[in-house]
């Protein structure tokens, strides 16, 4: 294990900044209420969520399959809460309130996703990593599984932090 992965993994938030950074991006970020994304997990290494499908997010009605712009717009906003995680444990001599501001200009500058199989499932789990945290670029890498754990989709994006 490297020394930085080592110092994430020892990382503990504070549930102050836990429940902050979930009410930013489950209620804060409107349209993340639109796609249904709940965060089941937050870690300086991870970051998990969940969407379960509803006929609103369909975007095949033969197959019942998710639209592909939800599958893009989830590992966005994934990403984007994973660079929010990293730059929480980043500066975690400040208190939660001081970090939770920190997140005002963060933006993607560059995403890519790739559709590996079709989106049928009745929910699916939504992770991201950040590869690097810079002081003005943050790049991450972003995976949606399926109910049965098959990934169906990858992504890379870059985010502006400063």
């Amino acid at each position: 294990m490297s020394t930085s992965s080592a110092s994430a993994a020892a990382i503990v938030f504070e549930p102050e900044f836990l429940a902050g950074l979930t009410t930013i991006f489950e209620e804060k970020i409107v349209f993340n209420q639109l796609l249904g994304l709940k965060v089941t997990s937050i870690a300086p290494q991870q970051v998990v969520a969940r969407i379960d499908m509803r006929p609103e997010l369909v975007g095949h009605y033969a197959y019942n399959r998710i639209h592909g712009g939800v599958i893009s717009a989830g590992l966005d906003a994934m990403g984007g809460l994973a660079v929010m995680a990293a730059i929480g444990a980043k500066h975690m001599s400040e208190p939660p309130e001081q970090r939770l501001h920190r997140f005002a200009k963060l933006g993607t500058i560059d995403l890519r996703i790739d559709y590996l199989r079709p989106g049928i499932g009745s929910h699916f789990e939504l992770r991201a990593e950040v590869l690097r945290l810079g002081s003005r670029v943050a790049t991450t890498r972003m995976e949606f599984f399926g109910p049965d754990g098959q990934l169906m989709s990858a992504g890379a994006a870059a985010y502006i932090v400063s």
